[in-house]
């Protein structure tokens, strides 16, 4: 091959790996300002939505409805949120401040919610999901310490959290019997809202196809021989009126939690505050510019906003007996209210945490079943 064809062979490559080169790049900066400012991809790994939102759900997220967050911590690895191989997929050697671009609107009672996990600051690496803060209160900080390392987490790379706000800025939230009450009145009991019920049979256990029927998750059912019954069953109001007319059910009974066994699991982790899951509240919201008496007894509703999420000092605010509250606060609880980890068990989500409000569900999976049976057709781009 004359050096002439060579030359032309090798330009021919050169230029095929740039245009390919382009090409990539172009999508990645295109992808990339998608996901900031428009719209992302998010995945539910847990069960504390249903029967609104399941477990292997794909959603599109909007962040144009509450109006976009501009990057605090913009050297990130593209399509990663905080971790890549086991590792930080993010430098924090440059940091931006807290900022959001105009929304179509607020937040709004009933919406859900794509947030950054509050409690979400610190994280034991030995035990990622865990919430570092509980266990410190359960353990004491030195015997969490002994776990392994620890990394602490800019607020914008805090794990993503969806539940359903149920009080605003400025509302008096009160859970009573398991349902939600702001401000005096009963809250709506939406659809996909369900309460874990104590099912007796005659002993015999209840035809599985007719509870997948019905939407009950099977991963969280099982059967007691000693009852006879299913201690926990998950069920949406349409639901337990279903399961109380099939044959061979013999009552069924709400597991509502009475009394607090311990008072390191409830917000706000105070022997002062007696309250349960099922029986929580009264609780004033935080809004932005109002301000609250301090005193010792309500302190612990308020101490963790005071100086982590404003940075402002308790012992000051103390001293002067009132604080004034920087930006406004939301309340959020899953669906699957007894089975779901929200502000009854680490308390308020901060404005700058919201993310977005998911719109559609693109794809639904179920990890239980096998390829195709896996996916959930029914669910196929559902608007949320």
């Amino acid at each position: 091959m004359s050096r002439r064809k060579r030359f032309r062979t090798k330009s021919k490559v050169l230029n095929w790996v740039l245009d390919w080169v382009d090409a990539i790049l172009f999508a990645v900066v295109v992808v990339t300002l998608i996901n900031t400012f428009w719209f992302q991809a998010f995945k539910i790994p847990s069960s504390s939505m249903e029967s609104s939102l399941y477990t292997g759900d794909h959603l599109f997220v909007s962040k144009l409805t509450y109006g976009a967050r501009m990057p605090e911590t913009p050297l990130t690895i593209p399509f990663t949120h905080n971790v890549i191989f086991g590792k930080e997929s993010y430098s924090t050697s440059v940091q931006w401040k807290y900022h959001r671009l105009p929304g179509f609107r607020e937040v709004r009672r009933g919406d859900c919610v794509v947030f950054n996990f509050p409690n979400g600051d610190t994280v034991l690496v030995a035990s990622p999901v865990e919430d570092y803060h509980a266990l410190v209160r359960y353990y004491g900080k030195e015997n969490v310490a002994r776990m392994g390392p620890i990394k602490v987490r800019p607020m914008d790379k805090k794990d993503h959290y969806v539940k359903r706000c149920v009080a605003l800025p400025g509302d008096t939230l009160e859970v009573r019997e398991g349902l939600v009450w702001v401000n005096g009145e009963q809250q709506t009991v939406y659809p996909g809202v369900q309460l874990g019920y104590t099912v007796i049979t005659n002993g015999q256990r209840l035809n599985a196809r007719t509870l997948k029927k019905l939407g009950i998750n099977h991963n969280e059912l099982y059967y007691s021989a000693e009852l006879p019954g299913y201690p926990s069953m998950p069920l949406t109001a349409e639901m337990l009126e279903s399961i109380k007319g099939m044959a061979g059910v013999v009552s069924v009974e709400p597991n509502l939690e009475t009394e607090n066994a311990d008072y390191r699991e409830i917000f706000p982790f105070s022997p002062i505050y007696s309250w349960t899951r099922d029986f929580f509240g009264p609780l004033w919201i935080p809004k932005a510019g109002a301000t609250v008496e301090l005193t010792e007894e309500n302190l612990p509703l308020y101490s963790r906003i005071i100086s982590c999420y404003e940075g402002s000092d308790i012992a000051e605010a103390l001293k002067e007996g009132s604080y004034t509250f920087k930006q406004d606060y939301y309340f959020m609880m899953g669906d699957n209210r007894h089975n779901s980890l929200d502000s009854r068990y680490w308390g308020f989500v901060p404005a700058d945490h919201i993310v977005g409000r998911p719109v559609v569900i693109w794809l639904s999976t179920d990890k239980g079943q096998k390829f195709p049976n896996s996916i959930r057709w029914r669910r196929f781009l559902k608007f949320v």
